[in-house]
C-alpha cells in the first residue's frame, strides 16, 4: 500500500544509534567498563566473536558522522549516552567524568548547529560492569537511586541541549534476552549450558520491575527540577510487536489478546493505570513483583509520550495443549501461545529478510499504531524501525549499496505512519534502525541494519547506501512546508 498523505511540518524523522553499539574507544578518557563492553569480551557471545572495542569508531568519527546526518536530510537524531563514560564509577556521590561530559555536549551542540534535533536516551543497555558486580545490578532494587543520580547528573550536565529523553530503552528486551534467555548481557539464564547463574522464571520479572521503578524515579526528577527550565518531554522506549490472529476462532483470538498484553502492555500499560496488566498478573502470578501503592502513584502517568520500536508482525494461535511445549525464547514467557511468520494457508506474511526473526509486514505496523493509540491515549513516537537485507553480510560492498530491500522496507512503514497520521493517530516521529551498520549485539557486526554501509576492515569507512538517498528524497517531497 502506498499513500500520498502528508507528514506535518514538525515531525521528526532521522536515524538512530546506541553507544554500546557505534562509540567504541571503551577505555578513552576516563570511561569504566560496561557490561556489555565485559560480555563481549568473549567471543563466544556473538555470531563473529565481535565486541563493542571498536564499533564504528564514532568516538572520534563524530564530525563525519553530523556531516553525512546532514547530507541525508535528516532533522533528528536519537542517541544514547554511556553510563560509564559520564559516572565511571556508577553510584550517587562518586566523580562526573568531565571529559565524558564534554564529548556528549560536543556532539549534541554539534547536532544543533547542523539543524538536527537530538533524541537521546539515558540507558540502551549498558550498564556499569561495577553496578553489575556490587547488587546484579537490575536485579536489586539499590540500582532505582543509582539511576535516578545517574539521570539527575544527566539533566544537569547536558538538559539545556536535549528537548526529547528517552529513559531506558526496550525494558522487555533487556529482561528477557539478558535474563531469561542469556543471549544478551549480563548472560543470566536457568539453561545451565549458557550461564551458572540465573532463573528464567523469576529474574525478567524483577528486572522489569525495578527498571519500571528506575523509569518512573527518573521522570519524577526530571518534571520536579529540570521540565520548567529546559522546556523538554520524556518518556519510555517500549519495544512492541503487532500480533494477528491464526484464525477467526475464539481460542486464537484470545491468545492474540494475551500475546499484546503480556509482550507489549508489560511495561506499556503501567505508564497509564500505574499498574501491570490483569492478564500479565494472569499469566505469571505470584513470580510478579507487586507495586505498593506509592509506586503506582509513582508510575502512573510518568511518560510524556509513548516510544516505540518495532521491526516485525506475528501470526499468533493458542497453543495445542496435547502437543509438546512451544520452544523459543518467548515460550515460557507466552504460555499458551504459538507465534510465527505464515498465515492459516502456509503463506508467509512476509518476504524472508536478512534475519530470521523479522519479516516486512508493513500493515502489521499500521494496526499496532491503531491499537497502541486506542490503548494508551499519548503520543506516540517511533523511535526505531527498520530491517537487514536478504544475504547482505554476504555482499560485497557495491552490491550491498544497493539496497532496495530495505527501500521498500522503510518507504511503506513510513507511509502507514503518514497514513496513520491522517486518519487521526498522533505519530510524531519516524527514526530509522540504524544510521550505520553497527555493533548488533549477540549477532556481532554480521547484521547490517545501517542506510551507511560501514568498513570493519578500512577504518569504519563510511559509504551511503541507495536507502539513504531515498529516504532523503522521500521526507523532501512529502514533509508539509
Amino acid at each position: 500500500m502506498s499513500t500520498s498523505a502528508k507528514f506535518p511540518a514538525d515531525f521528526h524523522w532521522g536515524y538512530a544509534t546506541a553507544s554500546a553499539q557505534v562509540e567504541g574507544s571503551i577505555s578513552a578518557d576516563g570511561k569504566s567498563p560496561s557490561i556489555w563492553d565485559t560480555f563481549s569480551s568473549d567471543p563466544a557471545h556473538s555470531e563473529d566473536g565481535g565486541n563493542t572495542s571498536t564499533a564504528t569508531e564514532t568516538y572520534t568519527k563524530w564530525q563525519e558522522d553530523i556531516a553525512l546526518m546532514k547530507s541525508y536530510g535528516v532533522n533528528s537524531y536519537r542517541l544514547s549516552l554511556s553510563w560509564t563514560r559520564i559516572l565511571p564509577d556508577g553510584v550517587a556521590g562518586s566523580k562526573v567524568n568531565k571529559a565524558g561530559v564534554e564529548w556528549y555536549r560536543k556532539v549534541l551542540k554539534g547536532l544543533l548547529e547542523a539543524g538536527i534535533t537530538p533524541f537521546v536516551t539515558l540507558f540502551h543497555w549498558d550498564l556499569p560492569q561495577v553496578l553489575q558486580d556490587k547488587y546484579l545490578g537490575f536485579l536489586s532494587s539499590e540500582i532505582v537511586p543509582d539511576f535516578e543520580n545517574y539521570a539527575r547528573v544527566c539533566y544537569r550536565e547536558l538538559g539545556d541541549l536535549v528537548q526529547y529523553w528517552f529513559t531506558i530503552n526496550e525494558p522487555n528486551v533487556y529482561s528477557l534476552l539478558g535474563h531469561a534467555i542469556g543471549k544478551h548481557a549480563p548472560g543470566r539464564s536457568s539453561d545451565r549450558n549458557i550461564s551458572p547463574q540465573g532463573d528464567s522464571q523469576t529474574e525478567p520479572l524483577i528486572v522489569g520491575h525495578n527498571l519500571l521503578l528506575a523509569h518512573a524515579s527518573a521522570v519524577k526528577v526530571y518534571h520536579d527540577d529540570f521540565a520548567s527550565s529546559q522546556g523538554g518531554k520524556i518518556g519510555l522506549v517500549v519495544n512492541m510487536l503487532w500480533g494477528e490472529p491464526l484464525t477467526d476462532s475464539a481460542e486464537d483470538k484470545a491468545a492474540t489478546e494475551k500475546f499484546l498484553a503480556v509482550y507489549n502492555g508489560w511495561f506499556a500499560e503501567p505508564l497509564v493505570t500505574g499498574d501491570y496488566p490483569a492478564l500479565f498478573k494472569e499469566v505469571h502470578g505470584s513470580r510478579l513483583p507487586a507495586f505498593t501503592d506509592n509506586q503506582k502513584a509513582l508510575v502512573k502517568g510518568s511518560s510524556d509520550f509513548l516510544a516505540i520500536n518495532h521491526y516485525t508482525t506475528n501470526m499468533v494461535r493458542a497453543a495445542d495443549s496435547s502437543a509438546a511445549p512451544t520452544t523459543g525464547p518467548l515460550s515460557a514467557f507466552l504460555p499458551g501461545i504459538e507465534i510465527g511468520f505464515e498465515d492459516k494457508d502456509g503463506k508467509p506474511i512476509g518476504p524472508a529478510a536478512g534475519l530470521s526473526w523479522v519479516r516486512p509486514v508493513p500493515w502489521g505496523f499500521g494496526k499496532l499504531l491503531d491499537w497502541a493509540h486506542k490503548s494508551y491515549g499519548l503520543d506516540i513516537y517511533i523511535s526505531e524501525n527498520g530491517v537487514v537485507c536478504p544475504n547482505e553480510n554476504r555482499l560485497s560492498r557495491d552490491e550491498a549499496l544497493q539496497d532496495d530491500f530495505r527501500v521498500n522496507y522503510l518507504s511503506t512503514y513510513a507511509d502507514q505512519i503518514a497514513l496513520k497520521i491522517e486518519q487521526g493517530v498522533p505519530v510524531k516521529s519516524y527514526l530509522m534502525w540504524a544510521f550505520t551498520d553497527n555493533f548488533e549485539w549477540q549477532e556481532g557486526y554480521t547484521a547490517r541494519f545501517g542506510v551507511t554501509w560501514i568498513d570493519y576492515q578500512d577504518d569504519c569507512r563510511r559509504y551511503p547506501k541507495k536507502s539513504a538517498g531515498y529516504m532523503r528524497n522521500y521526507f523532501a517531497a512529502r514533509l508539509a512546508r
